[in-house]
């Protein structure tokens, strides 16, 4: 999970990822920042992160992505 919010705090640092909990409902990232941070989060993990999976439901707050990391881990 600490490499996950440095990997947060990258693509946007005025964030605090440990307490914000509408990422993508509260438009604190943009669609070019949620590009970036798939293509940070499969190089960094090992893992393909499908279209199907870029949904508010696992890009909301720090602790949905870190769910959706390890679920996409153990279904490889």
């Amino acid at each position: 999970m600490e490499r996950l919010i440095e990997i947060l705090e990258e693509i946007k640092p005025e964030i605090d990822y440990t307490q914000c909990n509408n990422l993508i409902d509260g438009h604190h990232l943009d669609s070019l920042s949620i590009l970036s941070l798939v293509a940070e989060l499969e190089e960094e993990y090992d893992i393909t992160i499908p279209a199907v999976e870029i949904i508010p439901e696992n890009f909301n707050s720090a602790d949905s992505l870190y769910r959706m990391i390890k679920r996409l881990q153990e279904e490889d």
